[in-house]
């Protein structure tokens, strides 16, 4: 499903991402972990051409985004792109428009599916993240939890093949996290292709199929969960599992 070579990213001087190299198949979920400042959010971000890498490439479903740095047209970026749904870390829903609304305004924009379609299938999404009777609310009303599982519910709107998550529960209140980690988990069980940056680490070991360790700009280790947090081979990863 995405295919990553040699990816970098430079600010300057300053190298953020560095010779990234990673896979990841169909219905898998993988979980990144690191240190603020590795490069887990600027990777995660240039899978859908929210960051401009400098280096590498990138391929998505079969079809390259970047190529040795140089990148396909505009309009196959839209294309390739539209195959994924990203969660942020603080929401980005639209504080004008209704929860119904947020979820419906891209589909609608997009006119892929009728009117009643895109009606039917935002119900449908409210009712799976445990928000029916939200619908016809205004985000301000929400609590924390709640506006993230409606943001989760807009990812789901375009049916992507991939949903990619930043931080999803990081701005949270703890007794909120719980609930948005339910709906991942269910997205998990459900096979959903998903990357997953967190510092939730029971979260990572309970949920993941795989785990990638970023420091530096670099994915240090990579392993399964049980690899990973209970055999790390690097002394900087279990430093950082110590601290967490």
């Amino acid at each position: 499903m995405i295919e990553v070579r040699q990816l970098q990213k430079s600010f300057g001087s300053l190298d953020v991402l560095k010779q990234i190299t990673f896979d990841v198949t169909p219905g898998e979920v993988v979980a990144v972990i690191g240190p603020s400042g590795s490069g887990k959010s600027t990777m995660l971000r240039s899978l859908v051409h929210l960051e401009e890498v400098t280096g590498g490439s990138i391929s998505i479903c079969g079809k390259m985004l970047v190529e040795n740095g140089s990148y396909t047209s505009s309009t196959a970026i839209r294309e390739i792109t539209s195959t994924m749904g990203m969660v942020f870390q603080h929401f980005n829903l639209f504080p004008h428009l209704s929860v119904r609304d947020n979820l419906e305004l891209a589909p609608r924009t997009l006119k892929r599916e009728s009117v009643q379609q895109i009606t039917a299938k935002s119900r449908e999404l409210l009712a799976k993240v445990g928000l029916a009777d939200k619908a016809d609310v205004y985000p301000s009303t929400l609590s924390g939890g709640q506006k993230q599982r409606v943001a989760i519910a807009r990812a789901m709107m375009l049916s992507p093949d991939i949903l990619l998550f930043d931080e999803p529960t990081s701005a949270l209140d703890p007794e909120l996290t719980g609930e948005v980690l339910r709906v991942i988990r269910q997205l998990a069980e459900e096979n959903m292709t998903m990357i997953i940056v967190t510092h939730e680490m029971s979260f990572a070991r309970d949920v993941a199929d795989r785990v990638f360790f970023m420091d530096n700009g670099e994915i240090a280790e990579s392993g399964t969960p049980d690899e990973i947090f209970g055999n790390p081979k690097l002394e900087r990863t279990r430093t950082f599992l110590m601290r967490e």
